[in-house]
């Protein structure tokens, strides 16, 4: 009897490594399968929309594909969100290793993120800024440049990326804020647009606030630098990392 315990004790460990282990790849084979499907179908729903919706907030959004998209809005993304979108491999580690220096003694967490992470962040994850979504983030992210094609990476982030409350994707924005279509976005237009990406809720494209006008205009001067971005908007573009 007295050697009962340990052999008890050694029975639930290897019930429970043996549960873990099944868990863990019934998830790694669910998450291939949704970013597999997603390389071609769109994106229904996020975990960032039913949370809105919960919030009061429905759902608008409308998809295009990626050419039925103003390149003025393209542009704009890049310039504000990610300039090295089309050198990196999903991550863009100098700033990475900046927040990271940051965070060290900050409450919140405050990363480089690059337009990869937000697009995994938004298609396959819930809102918050947990160690444990961060590193669920950086998974989703690698599997997502290893399946997808940058032009695809962009075409479902300006479909499912916030534009205001309850406003998803590139043509609700355009429709919401300056009553066009995404294909007619004038270059002021997608840079404003752009410019709320950071916090969707407190700004607006369409009532900019004098810091956003600003940070449109900064925007606007940084898409110069940007490649045209038409067809394969990352054509020219060497992978860096």
């Amino acid at each position: 009897m007295i050697g009962a315990e340990p052999v008890k004790r050694s029975s639930w460990l290897r019930r429970a490594w043996r549960m873990l282990m099944r868990v863990t790849a019934l998830f790694l084979l669910i998450s291939v399968v949704m970013t597999a499907v997603y390389a071609w179908v769109p994106p229904p729903v996020t975990w960032l929309m039913l949370w809105r919706v919960v919030e009061g907030n429905w759902i608008h959004k409308n998809w295009e594909s990626y050419d039925n998209i103003s390149p003025n809005l393209v542009r704009a993304v890049i310039a504000a969100e990610d300039a090295k979108f089309c050198e990196h491999r999903g991550f863009d580690w100098e700033s990475i290793k900046k927040a990271w220096k940051r965070n060290q003694n900050a409450k919140r967490i405050r990363g480089g993120s690059t337009i990869s992470n937000q697009t995994a962040k938004n298609v396959f994850l819930w809102p918050d800024r947990t160690y444990l979504r961060k590193g669920l983030e950086f998974y989703f992210t690698g599997l997502i440049e290893l399946t997808w094609s940058k032009k695809r990476i962009l075409e479902i982030y300006l479909n499912v990326v916030e534009f205001g409350p309850g406003i998803y994707g590139a043509e609700a924005a355009a429709q919401a804020h300056f009553g066009k279509s995404a294909k007619d976005l004038t270059r002021r237009e997608a840079a404003l647009l752009a410019a709320v990406l950071p916090n969707p809720i407190r700004w607006s494209a369409s009532k900019p606030t004098s810091y956003i006008r600003g940070r449109a205009g900064t925007i606007q001067a940084r898409m110069n630098d940007v490649a045209d971005p038409k067809g394969d908007p990352c054509a020219r573009a060497t992978p860096a990392n």
